[in-house]
């Protein structure tokens, strides 16, 4: 396959996994037609493919009730996972966004009292990157993470500005656009900044929160000014975005959309 041709995506596979993560985030058991309803599929092809997940054990099925819940064979694939180092288990995903769009990933522990922790970074190759010293901390309103960590603690006003004036800024925005950004990143759930935070660089970041919605970690792209486009930022955001709802899921046990 070449690049250019892209993945190409299974839609029975997608579709069983639209029905685990309903399963997983309604937690209750659940009849077919119900099920086939809430996914959007037609009732033959729910069943057909409950069918097939409770053969291999990943859903069970209560032959008096006739309804479907997460299935013991689930264990089979999280015991490897359990009590493994949670940047082990993002790794992977992180360094495919990194290698994907060319930038440097940095992930950040956030903490109670509200600082956040450089705790990995992931490079792709043959790029001029910035360098950013492990466990460099920063206050969580800084930069990208800082929109984006404003807008899940659902902070007001106030509370953002006495936030925004705890950062050491090499080229402060204005209150007033900072404070615009975070209206923003409630809705995209992204974050941008673009040379306030650090002159010459741009970086675009998103959070990952957990079940009960307070924010763990940000994941933050951080590109030389010029290396990417308006669009590819914007791709980059997409990325992020859509790794912290899977990480949030995975790790967390946030619901699908929480």
């Amino acid at each position: 396959m070449t690049e250019e041709a892209g993945p190409k995506l299974v839609p029975a596979v997608q579709n069983a996994m639209s029905i685990m993560r309903l399963l997983a985030a309604e937690g209750r058991p659940m009849g077919a037609t119900l099920i086939a309803r809430e996914t959007g599929l037609n009732v033959s092809s729910a069943f057909n493919i409950l069918r097939t997940l409770a053969h291999e054990g990943l859903v069970s099925f209560d032959p008096e009730a006739k309804t479907y819940r997460m299935g013991m064979g689930l264990m089979e694939f999280a015991i490897p996972l359990l009590g493994a180092n949670p940047t082990d288990v993002i790794r992977p995903t992180l360094q495919a966004i990194a290698a994907e769009n060319r930038t440097m990933i940095a992930l950040w522990q956030i903490t109670p009292n509200a600082r956040i922790v450089l705790i990995d970074r992931f490079t792709a190759p043959n790029i001029l990157h910035a360098v950013l010293a492990q466990n460099s901390r920063l206050p969580a309103f800084s930069g990208a993470i800082g929109r984006c960590y404003a807008a899940t603690r659902g902070l007001s006003e106030a509370e953002t500005r006495r936030g925004f004036e705890t950062v050491r800024w090499q080229d402060a925005p204005s209150f007033e656009s900072f404070w615009a950004d975070v209206k923003q990143a409630k809705t995209t759930r992204a974050g941008f900044d673009r040379g306030h935070l650090f002159r010459g660089l741009d970086i675009v970041a998103a959070l990952v929160s957990d079940a009960e919605g307070t924010p763990r970690l940000g994941m933050s792209s951080i590109t030389i000014s010029g290396q990417q486009t308006d669009e590819s930022l914007k791709a980059i955001a997409t990325a992020l975005t859509e790794a912290a709802a899977q990480i949030e899921r995975s790790l967390f046990g946030r619901p699908h959309g929480g």
